[in-house]
Formats: C-alpha cells, structure tokens, sequence
C-alpha cells in the first residue's frame, strides 16, 4: 500500500471517530438531537399497541388500508412499535371504538369522523358533511387551511390525537328498492344513513337509521331498512347489494370526499419517542394517498361487473331533486356553528376555505372536466 493512500485511510479513521465521539458527546443521558428529554432506554422501548376498526375484518379498501398502516408502521419502525390489529366486533363493538381508546383499552382505532357526531356535532367536518369539500380540497384544508389545528383542539377534549389516514373518494348516493323521481320519494324512506346526512334526510320527511357495514345487507334484505348508501361500486358489489335491487344512484350529497382517520390516544402517543412519532404519522399520509388510488381504479372495474354483469341500473339523481337535497344541506351545516365556540371555529374555517375553492374551481379538475366532456 502506497503512504499516500495510507496516510488518507488513517484520516478517515480519524475523521470517523471524532464524527461518532461528536454524535454520542451531544446524545449524553438525553436521546437524540430529535429525541431530547428521551432516556436511551424508551429509545429501545419496544411499544406493543392494539387497534380497533369499525370495519368487518379483511374488508377490502378500509379495512386493508388499517391492516396496511400497522404492517409498515412495524417495518419502519424495525419493530419498536408494534400494532395488532381488531376488526370489528372483536374487541369492542364497532360504534365503541372511540370511547376504547379514549379509556385507552386500545390505543388506535381506524374508523371515520362522521361516526362521532353524538361526541360533537363538529365532528363530521374532519370525515364529511354534505355538500361539502372534493378529496383534493379536503387534504387542502386539512394540511394548510388550519384543519389539522381544529380537529386537535377538538380531540385534544377527549384525549385523543387523529390523522387523516385513507379516503374512498367521492361515494355513490345509495341503494333504493324504488327509483326516486322527485323529492317527496324521500318521505317516509328509512334508509342507512350517518353523519350529518342524516339530518338532512330527516328534514326530506325520512328516517335515519345509524348501522355499522356488517349490520347493512341483514337490514336491507329483512325489510328494516328500503334504502342505503355505503362507499361505492368496489365494496358495494362485496356486499352484494345488486341482490336485493338494481337502482343505484350518485354520486352521493353526503360524501363528496370521505375520510379515514387513524385516531390514538393523546397519552399513549406523547410516550413514543420523535422517531416513532413520524413514522406513525408518515404511515398514516402515505396510506391516505395510496388508498383513494386503491379507490379509484376498483371503483372503475366494479361500476362495469355491476352494470355489465348484474344488470344493476345507475342513475344520477334528478337535477332538481339533488339541488334541493344540498340547499337543505347547507342549512343544516351551517347550524352547526351554534353548538359552541369551537364548533363556530370549525364551521367558519371549513366555510370559508370553501368558498375560496369555488374561485378556483372553473380553472382547475372541474373546469377541465366541464370542457371536456
């Protein structure tokens, strides 16, 4: 070996072993640089977590989505955090998950804000209100519109800490056993319906009814119920659907875009070190992109299997039925915003980011969309 080449080989050594000396010197007794305050031992901490779904287990697009988030969180983490999934049912019934993790019996759940209403009637505003924001919109208000900042101060009164972490996209109006030709066919329809959207139904003349997915094709095919809506013509056909009738409308006033949340325990994610707290984020943003594109091509496919193979009859609502339907939703909305103080902060950040987006709107997907077709 040549002197110079060895003479730069003991540099390197050198320049290693200040840089290491350096790293563990400003680390001392408190963690990492990003980790301050944190002992090397929580560092090393493995945390071993339970998460409850309001979705029935395996179900395509919700629940592999939650599954998914678990399994990369474990893999980024190199098993530090550790998040055994519970569909629904099989630790807590599906419309318990919150209070689960709010007592902390589980420390996640994968489920969708508008379930919550009966916590805070704000609460729908994170998941979907009807008449209201596209999914683009939505990430918008939610990531630089003063959204994530709201929904924390909301959480943050029950303890807990949510994060967008999936969407199914624009959903489909809803399974009817009868065509609905005018506003008055609402009257009297009882129909599975959540969120705010339910309300509105209620101001139609018709009946709400509140049910988890595995609860929806028993009541649809007993009678209990004459019409619903879910997600779309992916896990509508799953469902089965088609069986019981072939009118099928949308896209739906009720979910224009509709979240998935990943929402944990305040207490339970503050003791995660900074490294584990962005993984556990970044898990949720990457399935929050990956799984409205799951959506969108199964949707595709699927709309074709229904119409193609099922014989099932898609129609857009009437015009004037579907006008209607959003002025009587923007009405109950708006009332929202007299609950309290920080459901009026809610209700006017949304508005007016809204409002906003319409400006955009002739110049932007629904301007292209409108010239192109």
């Amino acid at each position: 070996m040549s002197k110079k080449k060895q003479t730069r080989r003991n540099v390197l050594k050198t320049a290693g072993v200040i840089v290491a000396t350096g790293l563990l010197g400003s680390c001392n007794n408190s963690g990492t640089p990003e980790n301050k305050g944190k002992s090397s031992s929580v560092l090393k901490k493995t945390f071993d977590w339970k998460m409850v779904t309001t979705w029935p287990k395996n179900f395509p697009g919700l629940g592999t989505g939650a599954q998914r988030i678990a399994d990369n969180i474990k893999i980024m983490s190199s098993g530090r955090l550790n998040i055994k999934l519970f569909a629904a049912g099989e630790l807590v019934p599906p419309f318990e998950c919150f209070d689960a993790v709010r007592e902390n019996k589980a420390q996640l759940f994968h489920a969708t804000p508008y379930y919550w209403i009966n916590k805070n009637k704000s609460a729908p505003f994170f998941g979907a209100v009807p008449g209201g924001l596209t999914p683009q919109e939505h990430n918008a208000w939610i990531n630089y519109g003063g959204g994530q900042e709201l929904w924390d101060k909301l959480y943050s009164k029950f303890g807990l800490k949510s994060f967008m972490a999936g969407n199914s996209g624009t959903q489909m109006g809803g399974w009817f056993l009868k065509e609905i030709k005018s506003i008055d066919d609402f009257k009297g329809l009882k129909m599975r319906i959540p969120g705010l959207a339910g309300e509105v139904l209620s101001r139609l003349g018709g009946t709400p009814v509140a049910l988890p997915g595995g609860e929806i094709m028993p009541s649809l095919q007993s009678g209990a119920i004459d019409a619903t809506e879910w997600i779309g013509p992916w896990n509508d056909l799953a469902f089965g659907f088609h069986k019981i009738t072939k009118y099928y409308y949308g896209p739906g006033f009720h979910e224009p875009s509709s979240v998935l949340e990943c929402c944990v325990n305040l207490d339970s994610f503050n003791e995660l070190p900074n490294d584990l707290k962005a993984i556990f984020v970044t898990a949720c943003e990457a399935e929050n992109t990956r799984m409205i594109s799951q959506f969108t091509a199964a949707n595709v496919e699927a709309q074709q299997k229904l119409v193609n193979n099922h014989g099932v009859i898609i129609k857009n609502f009437p015009k004037k039925v579907f006008k209607k339907i959003l002025e009587i939703s923007e009405q109950v909305v708006a009332e929202t915003a007299n609950e309290g103080e920080i459901n009026s902060a809610i209700y006017n950040s949304w508005s007016s980011f809204k409002e906003n987006t319409k400006l955009r709107a002739p110049f932007a997907e629904f301007g292209y969309l409108n010239l192109s077709n």
